[in-house]
């Protein structure tokens, strides 16, 4: 079968999901994660298959630590899919509701975006995570995942499409495209007539391959230059937990810290600790002028480690004279991604918060938190940097759009004579 008759079968299944009632949806979800967690070894065996030629590849620790499953993450993802089913419905719901002085009413009705073209590298889960909320929210889905975790995805489909036959709703609803080649991708975002909607997640590099490409709208997910901004006021034993947790958790994630900022009040009582924390984790340290004054033997940090998105146990660190400065190093080389500022100031939080326009800004919470399933969303289908219909963690909500509902009693906008 063709691409496009593919994308065609996945069209037509959308009007069945999309009829779908709010129960219905939830025990498809529970059908899901039962038939996920039943075939755990098949995937764990796909996984493997995957993970052997990524270290044959040369590929890093931080990326080979998103490409692993193991029983505690497909645990995980069964618990992500069922947690899903537990949220608001959100198609349906009126949103807004006004009568107008002619009678009409006027409401806004949430309703299925359609097909939603998911575009992702080397996390599994995330096919998953996508096929869950696409499904929530009356979609119909077609992922598309890299080579590098194509064993595991096909297994992970099968599955999730094995439930679908099983509750009677056709198996194109969730479409797995297991060719890898860019030329199937480019087909596949200039489906205009078909894909509503595509999102891509994964490195710079896919963003904006998919971004070039695309035909049809897109939703960018770019990387995340993520800062933490330890300010005059702020407790040093939070500023730290912050520090150690948003660098050396899961360094190859994108709400994962890249650059230290520390106000020059602090920074000789700060920084060396800091610093010494972050080597004890095997952290390379790099820094400007004034960080090296105070601990002597950091690397000298260069222009494109501001605006580099390391992945990897790798930190920039500047001194800032004060919360404008440090503001200003955000706006010149964040991603809109996730900004947190280190504070026992009320007033320098709340100018923080006003000043800058990332997706997700924290006071005095790690980074790590900007994830959909720590927000409430039950998890997410990426992290939107593009100010459209949504931005920050989309959950299932962020996967429908308004429109307009009238109701009248035979009113007209032109009235003829009788």
């Amino acid at each position: 079968m063709s691409l496009r008759d593919k994308a065609l079968a996945c069209r037509d299944a959308s009007a069945a999901i999309a009829g779908l009632d709010t129960e219905a949806k939830r025990r498809l979800l529970h059908a899901m994660a039962n038939a996920l967690a039943a075939e755990e070894a098949t995937v764990l065996a796909a996984n493997a298959r995957d993970m052997d030629a990524a270290r044959a590849n040369g590929t890093s620790d931080a990326m080979l630590d998103r490409l692993c499953l193991d029983a505690t993450r497909i645990a995980g993802i069964v618990a992500a899919i069922r947690e899903v089913a537990t949220l608001p419905d959100p198609v349906g719901i009126t949103t807004r509701r006004e009568t107008r002085p002619n009678g009409i009413v006027v409401e806004r009705v949430r309703i299925p975006l359609g097909v939603i073209a998911m575009i992702y590298e080397a996390r599994p889960n995330v096919t998953a995570d996508a096929a869950a909320l696409c499904l929530m929210a009356g979609n119909a889905v077609i992922l598309r995942g890299g080579s590098d975790a194509m064993h595991s995805n096909i297994a992970i489909a099968t599955a999730l499409r094995r439930a679908l036959k099983s509750s009677g709703l056709p198996e194109a609803a969730l479409t797995l495209i297991d060719d890898p080649r860019r030329e199937t991708m480019i087909e596949l975002l200039q489906l205009t007539d078909i894909v509503d909607l595509a999102i891509p997640r994964g490195g710079e590099g896919l963003i904006r391959f998919v971004a070039e490409h695309a035909r049809v709208p897109v939703i960018k997910h770019y990387k995340g230059v993520c800062h933490l901004y330890v300010d005059r006021e702020a407790d040093f034993d939070l500023a730290l937990r912050l520090l150690v947790d948003g660098k050396t958790s899961r360094p190859g994630v994108c709400n994962a810290l890249e650059t230290l900022l520390v106000h020059e009040d602090i920074a000789a009582k700060f920084l060396p600790r800091a610093i010494a924390r972050l080597r004890e984790l095997a952290v390379d340290v790099r820094g400007d002028d004034a960080t090296r004054a105070q601990v002597a033997d950091v690397t000298p940090a260069t222009e494109d480690d501001y605006a580099a998105e390391f992945l990897d146990l790798v930190i920039a660190v500047r001194v800032v004279d004060n919360i404008d400065e440090a503001i200003t190093h955000i706006r010149r080389y964040g991603s809109d991604h996730t900004e947190v500022i280190a504070t026992r100031d009320d007033a320098a939080a709340g100018h923080f918060i006003r000043a800058i326009r990332s997706a997700v800004v924290m006071v005095n919470a790690s980074s790590r938190f900007s994830d959909g399933g720590e927000l409430g969303l039950g998890t997410e289908i990426g992290i939107s940097t593009t100010r459209l219909h949504a931005y920050g963690p989309m959950g299932a909500e962020s996967l429908t759009v308004e429109r307009f509902v009238v109701r009248g009693e035979g009113q007209v906008r032109h009235p003829t004579s009788e």
